[in-house]
């Protein structure tokens, strides 16, 4: 996109009904969607920087007419891609939430409209339109993440997307990987990049099409210790996909991705430790491991131009493997003086195998004297998680998932989830600049889960009752546009979402805990209404406001036992209340020297600016506390009625400029994140353990810079440095691994690379 620039950040403040999404940049032509070029409204656009721009109203298989959705291409983004670095990658997404606290790069945690960042689980995520996380339904958490010098482009659909994709409340967020070359029969691409505290990583590619197969494969190794002590990682990615087209209609293709990691956890900080020291670790013997493996195969046929179908068949083989000192701060991590030992480790396991398929269909339809696509879809998904928790492990430091003593987990748990889908939206023509997208899901969705919470002390097990919910949901929604001019539109949209209850919420974390036997998924609405376009070609923009209701938020009181003794207490995990938000979301990029001069023979110069401004609030929400000991307890009730939902920050704003001419291209961001609370509570003083409180707002400065040289560009050097001012900040507080407490933050690193397209 293209963007205006600002004063200050009050004066873009001021001046926010005039900032706007658009694209970075004017010096490369962005390939039109295929197929769609009959429903384009939007001009063509060209971009230098970052290739953030609008998708078609029809793209592929997917209506994104009368939403907001943003196209990111990483590999014309000035950033750290060797360490998935999304600060810099999506930094032209208003809003967007950044749990940094990874420096692997592995773990990529983002959410946008006051939700929760953890594991971007708010988000539908996908790679190549399939499903990437653990479960999508009962456990939809991305521990896998595709490396960013592999994806062709990110698609970030919000609003109405669970219409499509799924019921979440974030929307679809889907990594589009690359595909060989359409005109060799080999090319080859390696990056070679070193940086700070041993960073090392290598991405080597080969690709191309050879009659009618088109391939692309990949290797990926990254090594580093991490900007912190005890913080090393080693990662390694393989993917292969090839794609045959029998037929000018027909095409198959197969694709399989691996990824095999080690990370190390340096845990979490008190409040006093983060002063004294944000890089010092309390934890040296914490390990995490993620294998992923995950196969696909797809079928694209078009049975003219004005039906194009789409099947995908997919499947997940992986675990997650942690093992360390979880206890909470500030209890240290040291030697028995007796026994001259290390404490125990506790290992904790999953195992997770999903099946899944999706046939969706696009058809033009005549009516009423005009066009109309209508789009339609089926989805057939099961996932199985094998969940064992609590084990005893060993004393030592390296990663070792032994188990000790009886050799048995404390927990044992299985979960499945079956899910059934079909869905249809219409983008309807109501004349030459007024279009409607009504749509309807419906999703047939069951979540069970048995197993035992501890044993008693005969070592029998403590079952827990099996725990199912299965539930019937439509799902509606109804999206608008209007072309204003032949480069702007205005746009609307209003869909339905929902959460379903998760496998944590069917399991209680104590035997004295209750679950509701009535609990209810999460529901709720996202509305939204935006404007948005290009000027003459330098300017490209995107404002609007939405609003989010979240309904039936689950969560747990304590309460007396039913029939109990007096004082006598329990957890209990029910449908507690709602949360509201509002925001308004603003990006807008101009090509400075160009809307000057008009002259585009002149080196580039565009400053971007994406803000957002939200207001998320609990609404009626009682809560209670224990105050005393013994038959003295007394309950204590209150209301968070009006308190701030946690991890939304009230401000976001990220600002860049950036040089380009003649191959080199120089940026230079600056991000700020205002003041968030870890709680519902909105602790604002934290507790020994630091797993609540304020986490203060913060800023953050980067420098990036790529240089093509030769013909056709084929050697590309990149460097730059992040956290420019070494600003010591943090954005999470952790309840439980890979903390507890306070996750800093990297300061100041640097890296450099070099790469090459033969």
């Amino acid at each position: 996109m293209s963007c205006f620039s600002y004063r200050t950040a009050a004066g873009l403040l001021a001046s926010v009904a005039f900032s706007t999404v658009c694209q970075p940049g004017l010096a490369q032509r962005l390939p039109a969607a295929p197929d769609t070029t009959r429903h384009q409204n939007l001009s063509e656009v060209t971009v230098t920087g970052a290739a953030t721009h609008f998708a078609a109203p029809v793209d592929g298989t997917t209506l994104t007419a009368g939403r907001r959705n943003e196209l990111i291409k990483p590999r014309d983004v000035n950033a750290n891609l060797a360490q998935n670095n999304v600060r810099q990658v999506l930094a032209r997404i208003p809003g967007l939430m950044v749990w940094e606290n990874d420096g692997s790069g592995q773990q990529i945690n983002i959410a946008t409209r006051g939700l929760s960042p953890n594991r971007s689980w708010e988000f539908n995520t996908r790679q190549n339109g399939y499903d990437m996380s653990a479960d999508a339904f009962g456990y939809p958490e991305a521990y896998y993440n595709p490396p960013m010098e592999a994806v062709e482009r990110i698609q970030l659909l919000r609003g109405g997307a669970g219409l499509q994709f799924g019921p979440q409340f974030g929307g679809l967020l889907n990594y589009e990987l690359k595909r060989g070359s359409r005109d060799k029969k080999v090319e080859i691409e390696t990056s070679n990049t070193a940086g700070s505290n041993g960073l090392f990583n290598s991405y080597n590619a080969v690709g191309g099409t050879v009659g009618k197969v088109n391939y692309y494969a990949y290797y990926r190794h990254r090594q580093g210790d991490g900007w912190r002590p005890y913080n090393q990682f080693t990662v390694d990615d393989l993917h292969g996909n090839v794609h045959v087209a029998l037929t000018e209609r027909l095409t198959l293709g197969a694709e399989v991705s691996y990824l095999t990691d080690k990370l190390q956890q340096p845990g979490g900080l008190t409040d006093a430790q983060f002063a004294q020291d944000s890089r010092q670790s309390t934890r040296s013997r914490n390990w995490l491991s993620t294998p992923w493996l995950i196969p696909a195969l797809t079928l694209d046929y078009k049975a003219g131009e004005r039906t194009r179908l789409s099947l995908k068949t997919f499947g997940l083989v992986a675990s997650r493997s942690s093992v360390g000192f979880v206890a909470g701060l500030p209890a240290p991590d040291t030697v028995n003086r007796r026994t001259r030992q290390f404490a125990a480790r506790q290992v904790d396991r999953d195992e997770y195998r999903n099946l899944g398929a999706e046939l969706r269909l696009t058809q033009d339809v005549d009516f009423l004297g005009r066009t109309h696509t209508l789009a339609t879809g089926l989805r057939a998904y099961r996932a199985t998680t094998s969940r064992h928790q609590r084990g005893t492990g060993t004393t030592g430091s390296d990663f070792d998932l032994t188990l000790t003593g009886d050799g048995r987990y404390t927990n044992e748990f299985d979960f499945t989830t079956n899910n059934a889908a079909a869905f249809a939206e219409l983008l309807l023509h109501a004349g030459t600049r007024l279009s409607f997208t009504p749509g309807l899901r419906y999703d047939y969705l069951s979540n069970t889960g048995s197993g035992y919470l501890g044993r008693a002390a005969n070592g029998t097990e403590n079952r827990i009752p099996n725990q199912a919910s299965r539930r019937n949901v439509l799902l509606y929604g109804l999206g608008s546009e209007f072309q204003v001019s032949p480069t702007t539109n205005l746009y609307a949209n209003y869909s339905r979402a929902f959460r379903p209850v998760l496998f944590g919420d069917l399991v209680p974390p104590a035997t004295s805990d209750v679950i509701d036997p009535n609990l209810k998924d999460a529901r709720g609405y996202t509305a939204e209404v935006g404007y948005r376009g290009s000027f003459n070609s330098w300017l490209r923009f995107d404002v609007g406001y939405f609003f989010l209701n979240y309904e039936d938020r689950i969560g747990t009181i304590r309460r007396p036992v039913p029939g109990g003794t007096t004082g006598q207490t329990q957890q209990y995990r029910t449908n507690l209340g709602r949360t509201q938000t509002h925001g308004l979301e603003a990006y807008a990029e101009l090509d400075l020297i160009h809307s000057i001069t008009g002259n585009f023979n002149l080196p580039h110069l565009d400053l971007f600016a994406a803000l957002s401004l939200l207001d998320a609030r609990y609404g009626n929400l009682p809560v209670t506390t224990l105050t005393g000991t013994g038959p003295g307890t007394q309950i204590v009730e209150t209301n968070l009625d009006g308190n701030f939902v946690e991890n939304a920050p009230r401000q976001t704003l990220r600002t860049g400029l950036t040089f380009a001419h003649k191959g080199l291209s120089v940026t230079g961001q600056f991000s700020h994140v205002a003041k968030v609370y870890a709680d519902a509570s909105n602790t604002e003083a934290a507790p020994a353990n630091a797993q609540t409180g304020a986490i203060p707002a913060y800023q953050v400065a980067d420098l990036s810079a790529t240089w093509k040289l030769g013909r056709d560009s084929r050697y590309r050097l990149s460097g730059g440095v992040n956290n420019v001012f070494d600003a010591r900040y943090f954005t999470r507080r952790s309840g439980g691994y890979p903390g507890p407490g306070i996750l800093p933050a990297d300061g100041r690193t640097w890296f450099a690379g070099l790469g090459l397209m033969l």
